[in-house]
């Protein structure tokens, strides 16, 4: 079909092709309605379709690349997930189609797949062309003296480390919820089935609407106890009750295929009640006293006592999204905020209760270890910072000059409703003929 296309002579409803993908009208306006209400600002529409060529470009080529694993059934079911999370942030669906502007749920779950499979692609095949890009420090100083004037003032910042602790309940709770799920499975020994069960009492948001159920479960990605307890079921077999991190689940195995399984499960929450809140409070703050007399550093402590993955082997740590132990004031969760307002460098809050990840009761301090006032970026004190920065440009360009160079074999059409649009890649030359 691509043979007897010419520039701007496209079916309608289409406004670009690239090699065999297709850019319709309807993914521009998806893609611009997503990005807004996900935080982004969106540019000038002839700016935002180029980001988008310029990507499809890099989509193509990267499922090409045999190096380039094919993910297609794992972005689905992360579609789904991602569906559900946005949905919680939403009184209803209805409310939350009207603001992303579509018509039903299958609509945006298919178009929240499609947008995250372009980013997979895009990314990967970026990661590719650019793996091998570097900066030496005279590179650093060269882009730091010829855009000091334009790059952006650091605003007020913080480094942080902390110490997270999950609330332990009591024997005689943990008792309670066992048996209930043991009363939940009796009545689907019963006759009850286990999809409805799980859409009644399962307190897991990614799938309990779903009848419980989890499709295409790679082996090592669900946590170690409900992954070994699946896996030592008999197809249609249900467990007894298992802990792990997130609660007390009950498990049924429906499949299992070579490195795969499908499973269903229902999860009770092991929701600590305020007595043993109050406990797990008062455990941490004798180890607070502990580091404040000098008896433990923070570090020992965070390895020793704190429940957070992420940041328990890091001294405590925390690290935005990009890495950096240094983090906006601005951007900071608000409980965070009003925790550590009024101390200084060095200082370690009191002990507070937060919540975090599927409504999750923990308790933590947190030190500040370092503030850092707004400031214009300097070499001397944000080398590391400029060096991103530097490489970033680097890489952005070692793209564009990969682009190009792949342009002339490439088939591109654009739509004419485009032909105004001064795009800074001469896309049309190259089906142009010129």
């Amino acid at each position: 079909m691509n043979a007897q296309l010419k520039t701007g002579d496209l079916v309608d409803g289409i406004a670009v092709v690239v090699g065999d993908e297709i850019i319709l009208e309807s993914d521009i306006e998806e893609q611009a309605n997503y990005a807004q209400q996900q935080g982004a600002t969106v540019a000038d529409k002839c700016e935002f379709v180029e980001s988008i060529i310029n990507n499809k470009l890099l989509i193509y080529e990267a499922k090409r690349d045999t190096l380039i694993e094919n993910r297609s059934a794992a972005i689905k079911e992360n579609a789904a997930q991602k569906y559900t999370q946005i949905l919680g942030q939403f009184p209803d669906e209805k409310t939350m189609l009207s603001a992303y502007k579509f018509r039903t749920s299958y609509e945006m779950k298919n178009a929240i797949e499609k947008i995250d499979a372009d980013n997979y692609y895009g990314q990967m095949k970026f990661g590719r062309i650019t793996e091998k890009a570097d900066v030496t420090p005279n590179e650093v100083t060269d882009f730091f003296n010829t855009y000091k004037y334009q790059l952006p003032e650091v605003k007020d910042e913080v480094s942080l480390s902390q110490i997270t602790m999950y609330p332990k309940l009591t024997d005689a709770h943990k008792d309670e919820i066992i048996a209930r799920l043991n009363k939940i499975k009796q009545d689907i020994l019963g006759g009850e089935s286990f999809e409805s069960q799980a859409r009644i009492y399962s307190e897991d948001p990614g799938s309990a609407a779903n009848g419980g159920l989890y499709k295409n479960v790679a082996k090592g990605k669900m946590v170690k106890p409900f992954e070994a307890a699946a896996l030592n079921l008999q197809e249609g077999e249900l467990s007894e009750p298992v802990e792990s991190e997130f609660g007390y689940h009950l498990i049924q195995l429906v499949k299992k295929s070579g490195k795969m399984y499908d499973a269903r499960h229902i999860l009770l929450n092991a929701e600590p009640n305020a007595d043993e809140i109050a406990s797990a409070k008062k455990e941490l703050d004798s180890i607070r006293t502990l580091i404040l007399d000098g008896k433990l550093t923070f570090k020992e402590a965070a390895y020793r006592f704190s429940d957070d993955k992420r940041t328990k082997f890091n001294a405590g740590i925390i690290t935005s999204e990009d890495g950096s132990d240094k983090m906006e004031k601005l951007n900071l969760p608000p409980t965070i905020s009003y925790q550590i307002a009024g101390h200084n460098k060095g200082d370690i809050t009191d002990v507070f209760q937060d919540t975090i990840a599927q409504d999750r009761k923990v308790v933590t301090i947190i030190k500040i270890d370092d503030v850092i006032a707004a400031h214009q970026l300097d070499i001397a004190t944000d080398y590391d910072r400029i060096k991103q920065m530097a490489l970033n440009k680097k890489k952005n360009e070692m793209v564009e000059k990969w682009v190009k160079e792949k342009l002339p074999n490439v088939f591109i059409s654009i739509n004419n409703r485009y032909k105004d649009c001064t795009f800074k890649t001469d896309w049309r030359k190259n089906t142009d003929g010129k």
